[in-house]
Parts: structure tokens; C-alpha cells; sequence
């Protein structure tokens, strides 16, 4: 069967024209959005969406605007783009809050207590001002960008600057202490 044969019967909403066409461009599709989010999971997720998509959209597709793999395919990559910008993708890709690793280390077994490390992290953060403990946990911890930590904390974007640079002078300083 040619190409435009079955998408045509594609458009018609043939069920073996969509299994065909699946088969022939599934792997292809998956490796460009695996490509953009890099993780094959995700990607599989996205893929299967992708051809939800072009099924429920098949009559939009036109031949005369270009090739129907390249029809799918912008379809893959501006999912792929939408899931990492989506601020549910983000939300999982951020990490544990502070509050995590310091309960960590207060029930550290007993061995572990006198090691420089725990001490150090300990004393470093009980000598920060709250407003540095939620800038920095918000900025190194869960991975906000800066406009992020702005709008999460309701401050302009150079007073997140401002208080980045003092807090990490002020763990410096108890660093050095």
C-alpha cells in the first residue's frame, strides 16, 4: 500500500492504516522526543499522546503544506517542549527541601555525629536568617530560577540577587568560623 493511500485511509480513521502508519514512524518519534526530554519513560508517555493527537487531528493534515513524518514530527517535538516547560514536569524535577536533609542528619546515627560534615552542616544552617534558609532552599535545593524565587517570595528579582550573594557570604563566613 503507498503512503498516501494510507493516509488517506488514515484520515478516514482506519484503524489498520493508524497501525501501519504507527509501525513506521513509532521508533522515529520516540527518539526525537527522548531526545528533548531525555528520559524514556517520559518519552513513551509523550509518543503514545503524539499519536492520540494525530488521530483525533488527521483531517488536518494537508500534503500541499509538506510531508506527513514531518507533520508528526512537529507534533512530537512541540509536546515534548510543552511537558518540559509545563509546570507539573518541573515541579517533579526539583529536588527534596532542605528541611529533608537537615531531618536527616539530626537522626543520623550516633557515629555519625562527630564527623565534620554533619557538624558543619548543622551549624552552617542554624546560624542563617530565615529569609537566606528559604532563598537558598528555594534557588540550590528545589532548583528555581531566580525570576521563580521572585515570584514564589513575592520580592523583585534584584533583592533575590542581593539576598543570594549575602547568604552565601554568610555561609562562607561560618565556613571559615
Amino acid at each position: 500500500m503507498q503512503l498516501e493511500e494510507l493516509i488517506t485511509r488514515f484520515q478516514q480513521k482506519d484503524t489498520f492504516a493508524f497501525e501501519r502508519l504507527h509501525a513506521m514512524y513509532a521508533e522515529n518519534i520516540f527518539g526525537v522526543i527522548n531526545t528533548i526530554v531525555k528520559d524514556d519513560n517520559l518519552a513513551q508517555e509523550i509518543c503514545q499522546d503524539v499519536f492520540v493527537k494525530i488521530w483525533n487531528n488527521a483531517l488536518h493534515y494537508n500534503s500541499s503544506k509538506g510531508r506527513f513524518f514531518t507533520w508528526i514530527l512537529n507534533i512530537a517535538r512541540n509536546s515534548a517542549i510543552d511537558v518540559l516547560r509545563s509546570k507539573n514536569y518541573k515541579n517533579q524535577k526539583k529536588n527534596l527541601s532542605a528541611d529533608y536533609f537537615v531531618s536527616i542528619l539530626e537522626n543520623a546515627p550516633e557515629e555519625n555525629e562527630t564527623t565534620v560534615n554533619t557538624v558543619g552542616l548543622r551549624k552552617l544552617v542554624s546560624k542563617l536568617k530565615e529569609k537566606c534558609i528559604k532563598v537558598i532552599e528555594l534557588l540550590y535545593f528545589k532548583g528555581y530560577t531566580q525570576k521563580e524565587v521572585s515570584e514564589e517570595l513575592d520580592i523583585p528579582v534584584g533583592t533575590v540577587k542581593t539576598r543570594n550573594r549575602s547568604c552565601i557570604s554568610q555561609l562562607r563566613e561560618n565556613m571559615q568560623e
